[in-house]
């Protein structure tokens, strides 16, 4: 008696299919898993595109325990700031220009080593920068949350800022680890000062406010021309035209 066609078929598709290579998984038809491979630039904590490093940071808010979360971005190399878009605030050093958007955010920007430093004898690499923030209030000046950025950062966005504020953003070089910082008598000083930068945010309700008024008084002007228009083409075409003059009467003789 010869088997059915059908399950022959099924013993040599099934013969087809036998276990591959990798055990249990591969025999059951799951497909191996495949293991990422480093791209150019990913090494060393490089990733940002290009070769450029990406910049580690940790927030430090005010009242919270701990060391923070530590947070990777992507540098924004070169951004320009557009004059009707951006404006510009710079520094008394001339290192950190805070960028002010218009749609409240601040992009913090600056250069390693600093304008100004000596060529003979260079500063040595920072371990990484400190940011600090603080806004003035109507009676004393409040502290923001602290930023702690590694050595590759050179730009910090700052995402929400309040309008009609005065903040002030201070970066300060960290300076280098020494070797045996934990033995030493006390720990090395910053060779350069902070760099402070002062600039305030206009509200956001202001600009919502003359955006309307501009785009109301804009509307209003064209309806003013376009009724101007309407009321000369009325008058010269649909107002009657004058008929000729009467001839007066002969005025009587006197008799």
């Amino acid at each position: 008696m010869r088997p059915p066609l059908g399950l022959l078929l099924a013993l040599l598709l099934g013969l087809a299919r036998g276990p591959r290579a990798g055990g249990a998984a591969g025999a059951r038809g799951a497909s191996p898993a495949r293991v990422p491979q480093p791209r150019p630039g990913d090494e060393a904590g490089g990733g940002g595109g290009g070769g450029e490093p990406w910049c580690p940071y940790k927030v430090l808010s005010e009242g919270r325990p701990g060391g923070g979360r530590l947070c990777f971005r992507r540098p924004a190399r070169g951004f320009e700031c557009a004059p009707r878009r951006c404006k510009a605030h710079r520094s008394a050093g001339r290192a950190l220009v805070a960028n002010v958007l218009l749609n409240g955010s601040v992009l913090l920007q600056w250069g390693w080593p600093p304008p100004g430093a000596p060529t003979a004898a260079p500063a040595p690499a920072p371990r990484g920068f400190a940011l600090s923030c603080s806004w003035e209030g109507a009676y004393t000046r409040f502290q923001c949350d602290r930023v702690q950025l590694g050595a590759a950062c050179r730009d910090y966005l700052l995402p929400d800022a309040h309008g009609s504020v005065r903040y002030r953003l201070c970066l300060r070089a960290l300076p280098p680890a020494a070797p045996n910082a934990s033995r030493g008598p006390a720990a090395p000083t910053a060779p350069w000062p902070p760099d402070c930068v002062e600039f305030t945010v206009e509200p956001a309700g202001m600009r919502d406010i003359v955006i309307a008024m501009t785009a109301v008084g804009g509307s209003i002007c064209v309806m003013l021309v376009l009724i101007c228009l309407l009321v000369a083409y009325l008058t010269e075409n649909l107002a009657p035209p004058a008929g000729p003059a009467r001839p007066s009467a002969p005025a009587k003789a006197a008799g």
